[in-house]
């Protein structure tokens, strides 16, 4: 995969303001990427899944994301870095802040999507014009019309209508895990700890398609292009307007007299 080439077209066709990201997910025993940040080991904290993705859109840094560089209970779980204690799965985190009760939370917690304990060992992410690795899933953020703009590019060639699912929380998964097991597209509402921790904005989305899907969805962002659907969306400008009555009077006086002014009172 030309990678330089994905972003490129991304960056002509959808102008994010921040990189466009390559996500991949590590097997145990698996070597990483070359020139990858450890957040505990390199930055001297533990970090959020959010908090990297964020990161390497923003920073143009290339991170690894293992047990050890995360402090979020809930995505160690969801990555499959941590077994499911029954605490989780009964609803208690979720429960008071999220839900209105432990059987809510359950269901909540029941819905986000998870890989198998002990499958991968880390996520790496890296701006996709530089990752030195073959990406699984292609994250972009942008504004409600990029990401309409990609939803339109996704779908040029199918047609048909793509269904995302959300739940306020843990959106992380959402960009990696069910974009990997759907092997779809998804667009993506940033969760509460998005814009908590990776400091995401009230009017970003985003939008993920499995790195596979490359090549149809920069047909769809050409195909749409030329077919006039496109970012910055046009302005249809080509009317006439209105103006409020004194306006009127005054081009009227153009009209009459030429030079505007009203003609002298004559006795």
């Amino acid at each position: 995969m030309d990678l330089p080439s994905l972003a490129q077209q991304i960056e002509q066709h959808v102008r994010p303001s921040t990189f466009p990201v390559a996500l991949r997910m590590i097997r145990p025993g698996e070597d990483l990427p070359e020139k990858v940040k450890r957040p505990h080991a390199d930055l001297g904290f533990q970090i959020a899944i959010c908090q990297g993705i964020s990161m390497a859109r923003r920073y143009g840094w290339s991170l690894a994301m293992g047990r050890e560089d995360l402090n979020c209970p809930l995505t160690k779980i969801a990555f499959g870095f941590e077994k499911a204690p029954s605490f989780y799965t009964e609803g208690h985190l979720a429960c008071d802040m999220y839900t209105g009760s432990l059987e809510a939370g359950r269901a909540s917690e029941a819905s986000v999507p998870r890989f198998e304990a002990g499958a991968y060992s880390h996520l790496v992410a890296a701006p996709l014009a530089r990752a030195r690795f073959e990406p699984q899933v292609v994250l972009v953020y942008g504004n409600s019309a990029q990401v309409m703009t990609l939803l339109v590019a996704a779908l040029f060639r199918q047609g048909g209508r793509l269904t995302s699912s959300f739940g306020g929380r843990i959106d992380c998964a959402d960009i990696v895990i069910e974009t990997m097991k759907t092997g779809r597209p998804q667009v993506i509402l940033p969760c509460y700890g998005d814009r908590v921790f990776a400091q995401t904005e009230d009017a970003e989305m985003a939008f993920t398609f499995p790195a596979n899907l490359a090549e149809e969805v920069i047909a769809g962002l050409q195909g749409a292009h030329g077919g006039g659907v496109r970012y910055p969306v046009p302005r249809f400008l080509r009317y006439q307007g209105e103006f409020p009555p004194t306006y009127r009077e005054l081009d009227a006086m153009f009209a009459r007299d030429g030079d505007g002014n009203r003609p002298a009172n004559r006795s």
